[in-house]
C-alpha cells in the first residue's frame, strides 16, 4: 500500500460532507488534483501568463518554455519517439474524434470495417458511428467473455483483411478489465489495420509505453491522472500524423496563408490551432511530475491491492452482485455493483449522506449495460489518496444503505 500521507497533497480532501470526512470514490470519473499540480498554474497566470510560440519578450518566452516544457514531460511519460508525436487536445473525447475525422476520412471507404467492442465508453463508439455512416463502411463489436474479458480469439475472428480500423480502450470504465492491447494491436497490423487505444483509463495508473505496444494512435485525458480539467493528450506515429490533415483552422497551426490558398505548421502543432491550453499542458505537467515521484509500478501495485481489498469486504454483504473480472490481477483499481432491488442511484445518494462519493448510472456505456442486461450500476473507484480504512467507510455505507431500502420497500 501507498503512503497514507499521499492524501495530504490535496486540499479537497480536507472536509467533510453532510457531517462525515469526504471519502472520494469517483476518481474514474476525475480525480482530485494535490497541491502542486494547483500551484503549478496559479503560478503561471501569477507569473508567466502569455501567450505561446508568439511573443520575444519575457512572458511570452516563459510561457512557451512551460508549454513546451509539459510536452517533453509527455513525451517520457508515455515513451514516444518524439515531442512531434505528441499533441495536446482538450481531452481523450477530442483526440478520438480528431482521429475519426482526419485519418478515418481519409482511409476509411465504402465496405471497410471499422472494429470496437461492447465495453467501449460512448466516445470511442460514436465517432466509428458517425464515420461508418458517412463512407458506408461496416461497424463490428467484438463480444466479451461472461467475466467482460476479451478472447483474443473472437478478436481474430472478427478483425479481416477489410478492417481499417481498430479502436479499443485500454482498461474499461466498468468492468476494470484490462485487455491485452499490444496482442490486439499485432492481430490489427497483420491485417493492414491502424491500432487506436482509449486510453483515458490507462494512463493515470498503469506505466504506458506506447513504443512498446506499437499502437498507432494512443488518446488520454489530464484530468484522470491528477491534472486540470480540458487537457488530453492524442499520440500518434510520425508518419500517419505527417499524412493527416487538420480538423480545426485558424491561428497557431498555419505556415502560409494566402487569399485561396494556405499551408500548414509542421508536427505537433498543425493539430492545435488557436490559443492552446497553455495553464492545462503545464499543470498536466506538474501532474507527471507528481505521478512519477510516487511511480507507476507503485501506483498500479496499490489499486490492485485496495480493488482486492474491496471485492473481498464486499463480497460479505448478500444480494450484491459485482460486474468485472473477479480475479484483481485482471482489473484495474475501481468496482461497479448493483444491491438487489435497490437503484444505483438510490444507493449513491445514502452513500453520499455518510460523506462518500461513488458513481451511479451508465456510465458512458450504454451498450455495455445492455450487454450486462441492467439499465445503471453504481461504481467505486480508487486512486492513490485512497485507503483500507476508505473501503471500510464505504462497506459500511452499503450495508446502512442495504437496511435502509429492506425498510422502505
Amino acid at each position: 500500500m501507498l503512503s497514507k500521507d499521499i492524501r495530504n497533497h490535496f486540499p479537497i480532501l480536507d472536509q467533510e460532507i453532510n457531517g462525515h470526512p469526504l471519502v472520494y470514490l469517483d476518481s474514474a470519473a476525475t480525480s482530485q488534483k494535490p497541491r502542486q499540480v494547483i500551484e503549478a498554474i496559479s503560478d503561471y497566470y501569477s507569473f508567466g501568463n502569455s501567450n505561446v510560440h508568439r511573443g520575444v519578450h519575457t512572458l511570452g518566452n516563459r510561457a512557451t518554455e512551460g508549454y513546451e516544457g509539459a510536452r517533453e514531460k509527455v513525451r517520457k511519460f508515455i515513451n514516444a519517439k518524439s515531442t512531434e508525436e505528441v499533441i495536446f487536445m482538450r481531452g481523450t473525447t477530442t483526440a478520438l474524434n480528431t482521429v475519426a475525422q482526419s485519418y478515418g476520412r481519409a482511409n476509411v471507404g465504402e465496405g471497410d470495417e471499422i472494429i470496437i467492442t461492447y465495453m467501449e465508453h460512448h466516445s470511442n463508439i460514436i465517432p466509428w458511428q458517425q464515420l461508418a455512416k458517412e463512407k458506408g463502411a461496416v461497424l463490428k463489436y467484438v463480444d466479451l467473455e461472461e467475466d467482460g474479458t476479451l478472447s483474443l480469439e473472437k478478436v481474430r475472428e472478427v478483425i479481416t483483411d477489410r478492417t481499417k480500423i481498430v479502436s479499443i480502450m485500454y482498461v474499461s470504465n466498468v468492468l476494470g478489465t484490462m485487455n491485452p492491447i499490444k496482442e490486439i494491436t499485432e492481430i490489427a497490423h497483420a491485417h493492414g489495420a491502424v491500432m487506436v487505444v482509449d486510453g483515458a483509463q490507462a494512463a493515470p495508473h498503469l506505466k504506458i509505453d506506447v513504443q512498446k505496444l506499437d499502437c498507432d494512435f494512443f488518446a488520454f485525458s489530464g484530468h484522470k491522472m491528477c491534472g486540470p480539467t480540458g487537457i488530453g493528450v492524442l499520440y500518434g506515429k510520425k508518419d500517419l500524423l505527417d499524412k493527416m490533415e487538420p480538423v480545426e483552422f485558424g491561428g497557431e497551426m498555419i505556415d502560409f496563408v494566402g487569399l485561396y490558398e494556405s499551408t500548414w505548421k509542421e508536427l505537433p502543432w498543425k493539430f492545435e490551432g488557436g490559443t492552446p491550453i497553455i495553464a492545462g499542458a503545464i499543470g498536466l505537467g506538474a501532474a507527471i511530475d507528481f505521478l512519477e515521484e510516487i511511480g507507476l509500478d507503485n501506483i498500479e501495485r496499490h489499486e490492485h491491492e485496495l480493488a482486492g481489498y474491496a471485492m473481498e469486504r464486499m463480497s460479505e454483504i448478500d444480494g450484491l452482485t459485482i460486474y468485472g473480472p473477479l480475479d484483481p490481477g485482471k482489473r484495474a483499481g475501481l468496482v461497479t455493483f448493483n444491491l438487489d432491488d435497490v437503484h444505483p442511484h438510490d444507493v449513491a445518494t445514502v452513500l453520499d449522506m455518510h460523506g462518500i462519493a461513488v458513481r451511479a448510472g451508465h456510465h458512458c456505456a450504454q451498450p455495455l449495460m445492455k450487454w450486462l442486461d441492467v439499465s445503471a450500476t453504481a461504481r467505486a473507484s480508487f486512486y492513490i489518496y485512497n485507503t483500507e480504512a476508505d473501503v471500510d467507510r464505504f462497506v459500511d455505507g452499503l450495508r446502512i444503505a442495504k437496511e435502509y431500502f429492506a425498510d422502505v420497500y
